[in-house]
């Protein structure tokens, strides 16, 4: 098995983020009106953009990093475990309700995980414009990229807990509710929720702008490893309800992440 360090994964930032970006660019040539549209096994749809981007970091992967495994989430059929050391975890459209509806929140996922951690993780908005990246210890930062072309890289950070007074911002699923998430949000009194698609919810923790977002119900870790390395390189935490670290790997069958909360103040964190 392969492992990739820090200051390996350092090095692959900038080929890494190139190619969230050209499978975000296969995503929007893609027209969401005449595109296939098929169903998975659970029942959630798969896009003709899905396979697309997934098609444009798997043959990127397989030049830049030939001996590192990867696991997709439009490929889990050809997952190997146990995913130890260093692998690629991959959500090639995070977000696809979203992209169906016509709406711009939808993402390419990218991370890199290194035992059981996310150590590296990119997660591009390609209708946006947008890309947040980190890596955990060195920080994070976004980039705006137009016609091809990405701005300097600009850091980021999340912020500290509210004052006494202030309300608590959570970032919410515009997609996906659920009972105990919403009842640990109303649990703090005068919480203002903030609604967005796909795994920007994890980057406006990262960026500072919202400051927790809970998912108290099974999600996958294609969803959330990318986001996860963008909070934590940014100052943030992610555990689940105990306070607990997530791992990842195939911990739980089916890839599952039975819950989660992104914490931009890690002081918040249940102990």
């Amino acid at each position: 098995m392969h492992r990739i360090d820090r200051d390996t994964a350092a090095a692959l930032i900038e080929p890494l983020t190139e190619l969230v970006a050209q499978a975000g660019a296969a995503i929007l040539a893609v027209n969401r009106r005449t595109m296939t549209t098929d169903g998975k096994a659970d029942g959630s749809p798969v896009t003709e953009a899905d396979m697309a981007a997934d098609r444009v970091i798997a043959e990127g992967l397989a030049r830049l990093l030939p001996e590192i495994q990867t696991l997709s989430e439009e490929r889990t059929h050809l997952a190997q475990l146990p995913y130890t050391s260093s692998f690629f975890l991959i959500d090639p459209l995070d977000g696809t309700k979203e992209f169906l509806a016509g709406r711009d929140e939808f993402t390419v996922n990218l991370a890199l995980v290194t035992d059981g951690v996310p150590l590296l993780g990119i997660v591009g908005a390609p209708a946006l414009g947008l890309v947040w990246r980190g890596l955990v210890g060195r920080g994070a930062e976004r980039l705006i990229i137009s016609g091809g072309v990405s701005s300097p890289p600009v850091p980021i950070h999340t912020r500290t807990i509210p004052v006494a007074g202030k309300p608590w911002v959570a970032a919410v699923s515009r997609s996906h509710g659920d009972e105990r998430t919403e009842a640990f949000i109303d649990a703090r009194l005068g919480a203002v929720r903030q609604v967005a698609g796909s795994a920007i919810k994890f980057c406006r923790v990262a960026e500072g702008e919202v400051d927790i977002y809970p998912r108290l119900s099974p999600t996958c870790e294609w969803d959330v490893a990318a986001g996860h390395a963008v909070v934590v390189a940014a100052g943030g935490k992610i555990t689940d309800a105990a306070g607990k670290p997530l791992r990842f790997g195939g911990m739980c069958e089916g890839f599952v992440v039975p819950e989660f909360i992104a914490w931009g103040d890690g002081r918040a964190a249940v102990a």
